[in-house]
């Protein structure tokens, strides 16, 4: 038992650093920056463009099949967060997501890659749109390294489900997050 515990413990640690290396930017959003109000939503009292923005991503590790993309607002006042985008089965050759590929209906995304449904509702890109005069949010941009070629989802899946198959299935990953906040509103 011991054996397998400290093989265990020494496959995770390789894997951790075969992934040290993986690496996720955006030309249009700088780690750690405030996010640019072009990226906000439109809807929702928000007034955006509602596009997503350029990814890039390289060293992802040993082994990858596929990847997938997340961006994540922990501070949303709803208890669980809010899921802003989620990117399922982009191939292992992709290595970038261009502008606008959060494009409702999956038009602008590399072949075979799909959005999955998010807090919105839709299956696309939902922007930035904190609460007015809240503490600015972090977005939370992630790409997953995976070891499958595809995942299977309904359809319909939600993004909590998708974060819990690419979780399941992840070699490694590789994040930045920024920050957006809005203007209390003038009374």
């Amino acid at each position: 038992m011991k054996h397998t515990l400290v093989a265990g413990a020494l496959l995770v640690t390789a894997a951790l650093t075969h992934a040290a290396g993986f690496q996720l930017s955006s030309p249009d959003i700088k780690s750690g920056g405030t996010i640019d109000p072009r990226f906000e939503f439109n809807g929702f009292g928000c007034s955006g463009e509602n596009k997503s923005p350029a990814l890039q991503w390289r060293g992802a590790p040993a082994g990858t099949k596929s990847f997938a993309v997340t961006v994540y607002d922990p501070d949303a006042p709803t208890g669980s967060g809010w899921w802003h985008w989620s990117v399922i089965n982009l191939g292992a050759d992709v290595s970038e997501l261009k502008p606008d590929a959060g494009a409702v209906g999956g038009a602008n995304l590399p072949k075979g890659a799909s959005h999955v449904r998010i807090d919105y509702g839709v299956a696309g890109w939902g922007g930035t749109c904190p609460p007015q005069g809240d503490k600015p949010h972090r977005y939370i941009f992630t790409v997953y390294a995976l070891k499958t070629d595809k995942l299977e989802l309904p359809a319909d899946a939600t993004a909590a489900l998708a974060g819990y198959m690419i979780k399941a299935n992840a070699l490694g990953q590789a994040s930045f997050t920024a920050k957006y906040g809005r203007a209390k509103a003038k009374p």
